[in-house]
């Protein structure tokens, strides 16, 4: 293999200094961001396909990080662009001092070419170059990151672009990437280091007196019955604003990243969400939002007002600005602890509105799995009840009247006979339902249009229209309090057996989320189909928020022969467990 050069692509002082004063605010990486990235493009612009990984230092908002990882020394990562019906081939040089690799996310790729190290191959050794080569069968907005360690956390993603072999149904006059993340100068091992010593360590905003009688927070009995759980309805988001900044296209809001337009003009924005551990609500205050393509395949156009747009999914949706004047582009994290603005403008120079963060949710019966078809849960008795992070709902009790003769044991093994009960596995939702058609978390009362999965429609009749011939039931498990994550109750690290798929087979996957927090589950390798409405048009995606206390079902063919990474990708859940691979066989090969 080629062994690149040992110089590291450090970001010196003396670089930091020349790179002006302008940019304190922002990424000290600029003028060093990509040019897709860079503020008042005109569009996405031209890609590259060699990519070089190497350690560096970044800085936003006045907080400096020696850890950073860059591509091309870079935060975010050059643009790869493509065309539908070549062969790619990008060779992916590691300097830096351990093992790294690259995950072409949502492409349909050989598994040995997938990048996931330890499962589809050995991964990329310090000083060595892997030739990653794969047909390109599909086009589309996708993203590529890493898949070692926490290296994606640390600034290893960029923007995948595949431009269709034809012309482009879309038809946008002008299109801008705008790549969401978090960051954060502590480092994410500290971070789960942390978290594990408390569950809620970055949760700075707990219910409190001035909320109670100001009336934004729950009323004082509803208070208590959460307290007898031992459980917190604040507990929204595992890492918040209280560490991280939120970024767009490497800018926070001091920095306003601005994407050019004329009046006038449908202006394609490519949405990718490519943070570690935030979910964020999109909106542009003043625009409608056209949703015209989701994980890269085309849907039925969806016009709404704000969406959320978990970690690993991309958005399609044309705007058009018809004034001559700025419009903010704001994204809020999902526990609204903070936000980025970026801006769209007819001229550099011009900033969007910053709005006032919005007043933080609370998490309801509804996202503990405890939804009893609309019964009055109010005045049932919950005391002796222990459902803490740490606890359990005791599901030996009896039946009881008040929720309709349903037992609410939470380790009822006849509920989930999969399960691997132990200390990893506190709740098993007694009622988790379907919540395809729900809103999300915190956007359950906005009074304008918010965008559900329910619907989404493909543009394109789905290429499988058999029924499945079984079914696999997931739970998706944890234990909050000792931050132990898992599938089933089990991880890969406790010797969880592989999920086994034939190929050519059709399989309906159920995911049942017994935790009160949201999971965006990502299988690699496929599409799937959501099963919501009427079959034909359903929803191909290959990420899927599964919201707290419900479940989602889809449709799989195993198409793809290898081993395939299968995990939520809040990189915290997943390194701490939440990863399980399905390995799909041909017929007559060993399972």
């Amino acid at each position: 293999m080629d062994r690149p050069p040992p110089d590291a692509a450090l970001l010196t002082r003396r670089a930091l200094l020349r790179s002006g004063g302008s940019l304190a605010a922002g990424l000290a990486l600029a003028p060093l961001f990509p040019a897709w990235a860079q503020s008042g493009t005109s569009g996405a612009g031209l890609g590259t396909t060699g990519l070089t990984i190497a350690p560096g230092h970044a800085m936003v908002g006045g907080r400096a990080a020696h850890h950073a990882v860059m591509v091309n020394g870079t935060i975010p990562g050059p643009l790869v662009r493509l065309r539908e019906g070549d062969v790619a081939r990008i060779a992916v040089s590691n300097r830096l001092a351990e093992p790294t690799s690259i995950h072409w996310h949502g492409l349909l790729v050989p598994f040995q070419m997938d990048g996931v190290p330890g499962v589809s191959f050995p991964g990329i050794t310090p000083g060595e170059t892997f030739a990653y080569e794969f047909p390109l069968i599909q086009s589309g907005t996708y993203w590529y990151h890493g898949h070692s360690g926490m290296q994606e956390a640390l600034g290893l993603y960029g923007p995948l672009i595949i431009d269709p072999a034809g012309p482009d149904p879309i038809g946008a006059e002008r299109e801008h990437v705008i790549m969401l993340a978090d960051w954060s100068p502590l480092h994410p091992h500290e971070q789960l280091r942390r978290l594990k010593i408390r569950a809620g360590y970055f949760n700075r905003r707990h219910q409190d007196l001035a909320g109670l009688l100001a009336g934004r927070d729950q009323p004082l009995a509803e208070r208590l019955e959460w307290a007898r759980m031992r459980m917190d309805p604040t507990d929204i988001a595992d890492v918040t604003g209280a560490t991280y900044a939120y970024l767009i296209n490497g800018h926070d809001t001091a920095a306003n990243w601005t994407g050019l337009f004329r009046p006038g003009e449908r202006v394609r924005l490519r949405i990718i969400n490519a943070s570690a551990m935030t979910n964020f609500n999109f909106r542009i205050p003043g625009l409608a939002l056209s949703v015209v393509a989701a994980d890269g395949n085309l849907v039925q156009p969806v016009e709404t007002d704000e969406l959320q747009i978990a970690i690993a999914e991309t958005y399609d949706i044309l705007v058009t600005p018809t004034e001559d004047k700025a419009f903010g582009v704001i994204a809020e994290a999902l526990d609204r602890s903070g936000q980025v603005r970026g801006t769209l403008a007819p001229r550099q120079g011009m900033a969007g509105d910053v709005p006032a963060l919005r007043q933080r949710p609370l998490l309801t019966m509804r996202d503990m799995g405890m939804d009893m078809g609309g019964m009055d849960m109010g005045g049932m008795d919950m005391a002796g009840m222990d459902m803490g992070h740490g606890g359990v709902i005791d599901l030996s009790q009896p039946a009881n009247p008040a929720m309709g003769g349903h037992a609410m044991a939470m380790r009822d093994k006849r509920a989930a006979p999969q399960v691997a009960f132990g200390p990893a596995v506190a709740t098993i939702a007694p009622a988790p339902v379907d919540r395809l058609a729900d809103r999300p978390t915190g956007l359950e009362a906005v009074d304008h249009r918010v965008l559900t999965y329910a619907q989404l429609r493909a543009l394109a009749r789905n290429p499988d229209g058999r029924a499945p011939g079984r079914q696999i039931d997931l739970h998706l498990t944890a234990n909050m309090d000792r931050y132990m994550w898992s599938i089933d109750g089990q991880t890969m690290a406790d010797g969880a057996a592989p999920i086994p798929l034939r190929e050519g087979e059709r399989v309906r996957m159920n995911l049942i989320n017994d935790t009160m927090m949201p999971h965006p589950i990502h299988l690699h390798g496929h599409f799937f189909e959501l099963v919501s409405g009427e079959p034909g048009h359903r929803a191909r995606k290959h990420t899927v928020n599964v919201l707290p206390g419900g479940r989602v079902a889809f449709d799989l063919t195993a198409d793809a022969p290898g081993d395939w990474a299968f995990h939520c990708h809040m990189l915290l859940h997943m390194h701490a467990g939440m990863m399980r691979v399905v390995t799909v066989r041909r017929a007559g090969d060993q399972a």
